[in-house]
């Protein structure tokens, strides 16, 4: 990421009453990285989220192999929760009123769950009886309900990256509620909502701490298979992270962004808060420790955007992974974990380690492309748009707070909400 912008970031100038937001293309860019930080997490695991779990950290020295896992332990929940926050963003941003909910729901289906459906029926095809036991257990990751289900043969079953697809899709059905409780709020009262938001899930955890019982220990956490669900798949916890973006959204567009947190202090702070989610106990490294780095980056890279500011994250590649990376994300549970399955328990000396790490990396990247190329690319253009234009006009924002996103739908003039805020990613496979 040495190519992104160093320049802090001026306040955004809110789009005029009756334009559409700007593009924020850097955000889809941005996303590539994130997705990546998941993978090196996935790829550094010592305990394989799929029975009987396995290492899928393929280093033979265990001196490189702690090495390599510490480094990545945190990784995937920065991810996770980078997408989460960037659900809630540019839904917010893209909205606009006009559009019916029932169609706001069938695009966001439509992004996630045929690519869901086709990888969870190729790893219930190669793991066969590993992944599941039943229809118990299957049905409700094929539903997108399973992270409700505090048992673990059940949250983590199937395609166990599928797991933060649960939470997506409760973000999609409260969004229309969340927009417009949350444009009522003055500007004034926007740091404050989000300054909530994060209290919010400093109590979730907790309540995991204290609350939660800490036994039995979890086959692939050093905490409980309980407290692992509650403080991190379980999705009412997420929703925190979600409004935390949408509200975000507003303070960017109504120009109360400081200026001097740009993408240089973001990622000094994200380097600050990924060392902390390091030392703190366990379940403060899912979110909260990284939380308040992930907000500024994401509002320091869109509000680099709205001032037309060069980043590196806006070129035709980085805008293709950043595509991608939705079904990159998804397929590692079969390119890594099923892939690794095959490979046994063998480790390798570290310049073999690494190739396989390399491989691994290639196989996931093709079958994300593959994926969004011939699965979620055609039945998003088949099947996510209205036949029929809104009946109503776009509105100008003067029922809102100057420069709010309202609700509704994203305009073609947006960074596409059907692009730019599914995924996730997720860690705790």
């Amino acid at each position: 990421m040495s190519s992104i912008s160093t320049t802090p970031a001026r306040a955004a100038t809110p789009p005029a009453p009756s334009t559409r937001p700007p593009k924020l293309p850097s955000l889809t860019g941005l996303r590539f990285f994130a997705a990546l930080l998941v993978f090196f997490f996935h790829s550094s695991l010592m305990d394989s989220p799929i029975p009987p779990n396995n290492p899928i950290n393929p280093f033979a020295d265990s001196g490189v192999a702690g090495f390599y896992e510490t480094l990545f332990s945190k990784s995937g929940y920065l991810g996770v929760s980078f997408f989460f926050v960037l659900s809630g963003f540019v839904l917010a941003w893209a909205a606009r009123p006009g559009e019916r909910v029932t169609a706001f729901l069938r695009r966001r289906l439509m992004k996630i769950f045929p690519n869901h459906l086709v990888v969870a029926a190729l790893a219930l095809a190669l793991f066969a009886g590993t992944a599941v036991s039943g229809v118990g257990d299957w049905l409700p990751n094929l539903l997108l309900i399973h992270t409700f289900f505090p048992q673990p043969g059940i949250n983590l079953s199937i395609n166990p990256p599928s797991w933060s697809l649960s939470s997506e899709l409760l973000f999609y059905v409260a969004f229309p509620l969340l927009i417009v409780l949350i444009r009522k709020i003055a500007d004034k009262r926007l740091w404050t909502w989000a300054g909530l938001m994060v209290v919010g899930m400093v109590g979730v955890q907790l309540v995991t701490q204290f609350l939660i019982p800490a036994t039995p220990k979890s086959a692939i956490t050093p905490i409980s298979d309980m407290q692992f669900w509650f403080g991190y798949l379980f999705p009412p916890g997420r929703l925190f992270e979600f409004a935390l973006g949408i509200l975000l959204a507003r303070i960017v567009a109504s120009g109360r962004w400081p200026r001097v947190i740009g993408i240089r202090v973001s990622l000094v702070l994200a380097v600050i808060g990924y060392g902390a989610a390091l030392v703190l106990p366990f379940q403060y490294g899912f979110a909260v420790a990284t939380i308040v780095p992930v907000g500024a980056l994401i509002c320091s890279v869109a509000g680099a955007d709205v001032a037309g500011r060069r980043t590196g994250l806006r070129g035709r590649v980085m805008q293709l992974l950043g595509e991608v990376s939705f079904a990159f994300y998804l397929v590692q549970g079969i390119t890594v974990f099923y892939l690794r399955s095959l490979l046994g328990q063998s480790t390798y000396s570290v310049p073999v380690a690494i190739l396989v790490i390399i491989g691994f990396f290639s196989v996931s990247l093709l079958a994300g492309w593959l994926l969004h190329r011939y699965i979620e690319m055609p039945a998003m253009r088949r099947f996510s748009c209205s036949r029929k234009r809104p009946t109503t006009k776009p509105a100008a924002h003067t029922a809102a707070p100057a420069g709010a996103p309202s609700a509704g739908t994203p305009s073609a003039g947006t960074p596409d909400a059907d692009r730019t805020d599914a995924v996730l990613v997720g860690a705790g496979s």
